[in-house]
């Protein structure tokens, strides 16, 4: 096994909000690292029977980061459907400069909202959730997919690590 893309977890410990964008942050550069060097065929080879593809996986965080940072947070639209199915004709570099588009936005609608207390703009199932509640969440969606994007990558080349 190829040990190429080790890097150590944050060790931003400068209050609450500080540290938890900053695991969000190392999450999301997780999953980016996981597409690196990697050909257009590699990135929506079917290796699993669920159909999940590394490019799949980066198109799905991209809807997550819009519908809980853009659509809950800010009171942006809701793009809907959030599955991993990349849409027929977009690109791998649209689909990967779409996720970095959605994080910059969502980065955006963090600083805006200010205080890990502030409330959702929209309610999320009947309740108005606190910023710190959409960041533990996508914290915890976006680090479970990078564990699937690292063995997805491992099983396409060999490369290992976070």
């Amino acid at each position: 096994m190829l040990e190429t893309q080790r890097k150590p977890v944050p060790r931003n410990d400068g209050g609450e909000l500080d540290t938890a964008t900053a695991f969000l942050a190392f999450a999301r550069e997780s999953v980016l690292k996981k597409t690196d060097g990697l050909t257009e065929e590699q990135l929506r080879r079917v290796l699993v029977g669920s159909g999940t593809t590394l490019l799949g996986l980066v198109h799905h965080l991209t809807l997550a980061e819009r519908v809980w940072f853009g659509h809950h947070i800010a009171g942006g639209p809701d793009p809907g459907d959030v599955g991993m199915v990349v849409p027929e004709g977009r690109t791998v570099a649209e689909v990967l400069a779409g996720y970095r588009e959605a994080i910059e936005e969502s980065d955006a609608a963090i600083r805006a909202a200010g205080h890990p207390d502030a409330p959702s703009a929209v309610s999320i199932d009947g309740k108005f959730h606190t910023l710190r509640w959409v960041l533990t969440h996508m914290t915890s969606e976006t680090a479970r997919h990078a564990g699937h994007a690292d063995i997805l990558r491992e099983q396409l080349d060999g490369v290992t690590g976070r």
